[in-house]
């Protein structure tokens, strides 16, 4: 029998071009899309990374160099600086409760566990939401709560940097997007948080964490074997 390639790579081209568009529309639409997603979608979400990694304009941020310093208000209204916890060792974790990434580390408990492991510790974690107003994952200040309450979460505070400073000071690209301060103030590791791009829930148990792992360097005062990895997640949703 003779085959016709043609249309057989034209039906594969349709099949790759329909996963990826089912992939973007989770991480760029409401709440209502996202909570249709199907944990088999990871190899897509593999496939789609580059895409959804896509640097946002900013100065370089570099592992080793000072941690750029900010001033924000969190979701209780109080002021923080960078430079308040200088001795202390600080995690940032840029978030997003609408994206399927972020939502992979929360449904399965990860997140909370690594929050209290860090901040029984003695470390800050900052979570950090720099959606723009009218943009998936947006929250004011009692919405960040009610999410914190509701989720188990224990993050020192919620920073809401709706004009996307933050964010854009730190080059902060998807959520999750992780960041480890060390506490002479430099950056010791920023990346991903662990070692599997994908969306599927248990994937977590097979994967490295590299928070986790970098986050004992630090607290030893060693060097981080990884410092810097790709980063996966839904864009961060910067206004224009």
């Amino acid at each position: 029998m003779k085959l016709n390639y043609s249309m057989m790579k034209n039906q594969l081209l349709g099949i790759v071009v329909v996963g990826v568009t089912g992939v973007a529309a989770a991480c760029s639409g409401s709440a209502e899309h996202t909570s249709h997603l199907s944990d088999n979608h990871s190899q897509t979400a593999s496939a789609t990374q580059a895409t959804l990694a896509t640097p946002v304009a900013a100065a370089p941020v570099r592992v080793g160099q000072p941690a750029p310093s900010f001033t924000a208000v969190d979701s209780k209204g109080k002021r923080h600086q960078l430079s308040n916890f200088k001795g202390k060792t600080v995690i940032l974790e840029w978030t997003n409760h609408e994206c399927p990434y972020v939502r992979k580390h929360y449904e399965s408990g990860n997140m909370q566990k690594l929050q209290k492991q860090a901040t029984g510790k003695g470390v800050v974690w900052l979570s950090v939401v720099s959606s723009a107003p009218g943009q998936q994952g947006h929250v004011n200040g009692q919405k960040a709560n009610e999410l914190t309450k509701n989720r188990g979460a224990s993050p020192t505070a919620i920073l809401l940097d709706a004009d996307g400073k933050i964010g854009r000071l730190y080059s902060a690209r998807t959520t999750p997007h992780m960041f480890v301060v060390a506490p002479n103030s430099t950056l010791a590791y920023m990346g991903a948080i662990d070692s599997i791009s994908s969306f599927n829930k248990a994937d977590v148990a097979k994967a490295t964490n590299y928070v986790s792992v970098a986050l004992d360097s630090v607290l030893k005062g060693e060097k981080v074997d990884t410092p810097a990895t790709q980063p996966y997640g839904c864009t961060v949703k910067y206004g224009s």
